[in-house]
């Protein structure tokens, strides 16, 4: 996660939504990791979660993630939760909660659905703390 909150915090020197995302394979060893660059990129799907899953799956030449875990800075959107499924990672573990536009534990609970196609294991506020506080901070410069 550590990896994830340096991601979150460059993108919020970008002037990005800091939101940061790592992928490990089964061993631990990253494949991946990415900040947010949806300004930067003028690209509304540029979440970190979708470049560092993008960027995982070419490392390895495999469209299927499987055992793979995706830690996030905060709870994935349902774009990017169901992009989760369809990579078909083991596990998503999140650090913030996001009650407004979360889509594993608030909102459209993506993995909950029957049409799911691969439901991973969810663990959240993992180092909650830190990734609310930055998020909190950037939102309050913002206004």
């Amino acid at each position: 996660m550590e990896i994830a909150l340096e991601e979150a915090r460059a993108a919020a020197l970008r002037g990005e939504v800091p939101v940061g995302a790592v992928v490990t394979d089964v061993a631990g060893q990253v494949l991946a990791h990415a900040g947010n660059r949806v300004e930067e990129r003028g690209d509304p799907s540029a979440h970190a979660e979708m470049l560092a899953l993008r960027e995982a799956a070419r490392s390895l030449g495999d469209k299927r993630l499987g055992g793979a875990t995706l830690w996030v800075t905060l709870e994935p959107c349902a774009m990017c939760a169901q992009a989760a499924s369809l990579f078909r990672v083991g596990r998503v573990v999140f650090g913030a909660y996001d009650p407004k536009g979360g889509g594993t534990e608030h909102g459209a609970r993506v993995f909950s659905h029957p049409q799911c196609n691969h439901a991973p294991e969810v663990v959240g506020g993992v180092r909650e703390v830190e990734a609310a506080e930055l998020l909190r901070l950037f939102f309050s410069a913002l206004r």
